[in-house]
């Protein structure tokens, strides 16, 4: 196909060009009836493209012109049999995958430290999700992959399960051996779906994982605004095979899409699948070459540990993206969230995120030698100020088990409840979500035992500061749980 071609941006320039009188949404009017120093920051180009669903630039939810044909190009492009666009980002796209596959009551196999989209998408449906625990790394303080081994317990045990869910990078750039996976997963003639949100570039360079059209995954949610040059909130779903309906696809994701779709969010997919289909190769060598400067660098300063290929040889961790930089902070003697702080007020550096024991930061295509030269300016000055550390804090893994799930995440969302201080709140069943953002995986989801060890662990992440998320009660002193009926003496 030729790639060259943008057909949804071209219709759009073209369709500004004529700069028709609008007697449509949205009401700005091409920026006229808008506040007017945000329209001289946006920029009126921008602002001839805010438009909606007319007849010459198609409709995202039954394309027949031009986003039929962008959707075409990006397809071929991630090497997908079908593309869909999301604006309502991965986790639409996300939410679409467990939607279009599971009806109340089915089972789905998904790793338990999933997006919480997925859990979203599980309440809404009213799915039984059966967890697989990843493999925790006791040395860096995460989790990676799941192992093939647990995936074949899982569907041993489960074998009229709806679909396995894969996470395919995770959020540290970690990977299963996701082919394996899929083959064990298709000789129960099921179908995969894959999360890789983090993924859009391993499509395109060969030093990366393999994506997950390549494993012969059937479903697959990509972020292409994260790594591929989109703009936020726009994303991909691409689909191979057959073994789920294109049409039941697209009628859950309008389902739960905006009619009011932006055209700007769609058009950076369009230009993006551009850019990537005929550069993406560069783009992902040279993003590749930095990242891997950067974690050379950052492992000659003491006291600091950027990990690569050592730790790979596991089911769990089959390969891993190189364009990840996980710095692992512990031997410092304060947290991620301290070093994410002292980067901000300090060199003005924002990181992706910071857990108790690492900072994140992604090298992409948008990144240069100066970004990375102060980067590691700011770590090795943070290093000399720490050389002099006595304490090093141990990681101490205190999530051992996946908590006991008691009611479906829908019953318990939808119960009935009451509010009990958090602390008081052990081996009751929660009702509402506790995440750390990012990633935005849950530590408790709906229906889920609370335990004393879990109650320890989220109370730990709040007084360090860590953004625990999730609960009514922002300050996380109190929480949802489910009513239970009094024993009668």
């Amino acid at each position: 196909m030729d790639h060259t071609r943008t057909p949804l941006f071209h219709a759009l320039l073209k369709h500004a060009e004529r700069n028709p009188i609008q007697f449509h949404i949205p009401g700005h009017k091409k920026g006229v009836g808008m506040d007017p120093e945000f329209r001289s920051f946006i920029g009126d180009n921008a602002l001839s493209i805010d438009l909606i669903n007319i007849a010459p630039l198609d409709d995202l939810h039954q394309p027949m012109g031009v986003i039929e044909e962008a959707q075409k190009l990006a397809a071929d492009a991630y090497g997908a049999d079908h593309t869909f666009f999301s604006v309502q980002g991965t986790s639409g796209a996300i939410m679409t995958m467990i939607m279009t596959v599971c009806s109340e009551g089915d089972k789905i196999i998904v790793p338990r430290n999933v997006h919480k989209s997925v859990l979203a998408a599980i309440i809404f449906v009213g799915a039984k999700p059966v967890f697989i625990q990843p493999a925790r790394d006791k040395n860096l303080g995460i989790d990676h992959g799941i192992p093939t081994r647990s995936v074949r317990r899982a569907l041993e045990k489960h074998p009229d399960a709806k679909a396995v869910l894969v996470i395919n990078p995770t959020y540290y750039g970690v990977c299963t051996n996701l082919k394996e996976i899929v083959d064990l997963v298709h000789s129960y003639n099921m179908p995969v779906l894959v999360d890789e949100a983090h993924g859009v570039l391993i499509h395109f360079h060969d030093k990366l994982p393999m994506s997950a059209m390549e494993a012969g995954a059937d479903m697959a949610a990509t972020s292409v605004h994260k790594l591929g040059g989109s703009m936020t909130q726009s994303s991909v779903l691409n689909v191979k095979g057959n073994r789920v309906n294109p049409k039941r696809i697209q009628t859950i994701i309008s389902m739960l899409t905006t009619t009011s779709t932006s055209y700007i969010l769609l058009a950076s997919l369009d230009t993006a699948r551009r850019h990537l289909a005929l550069n993406g190769y560069e783009m992902a060598e040279r993003t590749i070459a930095l990242a891997q400067y950067t974690r050379k660098q950052i492992n000659e300063i003491s006291n600091l540990y950027c990990f690569g290929e050592e730790i790979l040889g596991e089911e769990a961790t089959y390969t891993y993206d190189p364009t990840k930089i996980c710095v692992h902070v512990r031997k410092l003697g304060i947290t991620g969230f301290e070093v994410e702080n002292w980067l901000r007020e300090h060199y003005n550096i924002e990181v992706e995120m910071s857990d108790m024991y690492n900072i994140l930061c992604l090298v992409t295509p948008g990144d240069t030698q100066e970004n990375v030269e102060v980067l590691l300016e700011a770590l090795r000055e943070l290093s000399h100020m720490n050389d002099d550390v006595v304490e090093v804090k141990e990681v101490v893994i205190k999530v051992p088990a996946i908590p006991q799930l008691t009611l479906t995440p829908r019953d318990a969302f939808y119960g009935e409840t009451e509010v009990l201080p958090f602390k008081d709140s052990a081996d009751r069943i929660i009702a509402e979500f506790i995440y750390v953002y990012p990633p935005g995986i849950p530590i408790l989801l709906p229906g889920e035992v609370i335990t004393q060890e879990l109650i320890d662990y989220i109370v730990e992440h709040v007084e360090v500061g860590l953004p625990v998320k999730g609960p009514e009660d922002r300050s996380v002193q109190n929480v949802k749980v489910i009513v239970e009926t009094q024993a009668i003496f």
